[in-house]
């Protein structure tokens, strides 16, 4: 959405969702495209959402991306940082969607913030279900390839959601769709590991009691 032109309506929901998103992946990043852009003049942040175009914000946003660049990247400790930053995506998704919607009333603005917060926890929760099955290869490269990937899409989606909000929201849900069904085949899987391991101490018990 180009400078001087204001988030109403349907397209207020668009942002709303695919910031939010994107937040799920990586809310540095997030926050540190719409800080940049709205900085530039090439987008009109609601009125509650201004102080993300402080050079503060900013500047603290990219630091921390420069951070989590590097430590996202790290086969298991990858893991690790994800779950450690359930606590940081999703309040912060949470409040960028109350600020989106400071011109609406109380009760509008929490549940903007609700929603916000739990479509950057579904984000969060794919990203690091797929963290959960690339781990275990022996390799780092598809630990990089997948944090890198995430990192261009948040960044991308955080642009591509300010000129078109609605296309934004329309591919959140394709991806949303999509982590439901990740989620689901990784906690097979993980059923089916540890029910294989169960089964492995169980015949090895009755051997010893066997030998016995």
């Amino acid at each position: 959405m180009l400078a001087g032109t204001k988030f109403g309506g349907t397209e207020l929901v668009g942002l709303i969702v695919a910031v939010s998103f994107a937040a799920g992946l990586n809310v540095y990043a997030t926050v540190a495209t719409l800080g940049l852009l709205a900085h530039a003049g090439l987008l009109d942040l609601p009125s509650g959402l201004h102080l993300l175009s402080s050079w503060w914000v900013i500047s603290a946003a990219g630091a921390l991306y420069a951070v989590e660049f590097f430590a996202d990247k790290i086969p298991a400790f990858d893991i690790f940082w994800n779950a450690l930053h359930t606590f940081v995506r999703v309040p912060v998704a949470a409040l960028i969607a109350y600020g989106a919607t400071s011109q609406l009333s109380p009760e509008k603005q929490l549940l903007a913030a609700l929603v916000g917060g739990a479509i950057a926890l579904a984000a969060h929760g794919g990203k690091t279900a797929a963290r959960v099955a690339v781990t275990p290869s022996p390799e780092p490269v598809s630990n990089i390839a997948l944090s890198t990937g995430e990192d261009a899409l948040a960044i991308l989606l955080t642009w591509f959601a300010t000129q078109h909000p609605i296309m934004a929201a329309a591919i959140v849900a394709a991806f949303l769709i999509v982590i439901v069904a990740v989620i689901r085949w990784v906690i097979r899987a993980l059923k089916g590991l540890f029910r294989g391991a169960e089964d492995e101490l169980t015949a090895a018990s009755a051997k010893r009691l066997n030998a016995a």
